[in-house]
């Protein structure tokens, strides 16, 4: 059997937890952040779980994760 691809973009941005649980970073913290209170930007620098409808999108994109 060939090896499976790797989608990188997908790499870059998804981490496994411990338990198998795929880990994301939270969305709007790049830009505009003059307007947005510090306790939001604290908030949003985190990290989250990725939902688990989507988990399964991730690891078809990340065979070996």
């Amino acid at each position: 059997m060939p090896k499976l691809k790797t989608r990188r973009a997908a790499a870059k941005r998804f981490r496994a937890t411990g338990s198998g649980k795929i880990r994301r970073r939270k969305a709007f913290k790049n830009h505009l952040l003059e307007h947005k209170n510090a306790k939001r930007r604290r908030r949003l620098t985190s990290l989250t779980l990725v939902n688990e409808r989507d988990a399964e999108n991730v690891r078809m994109m990340l065979p070996y994760l």
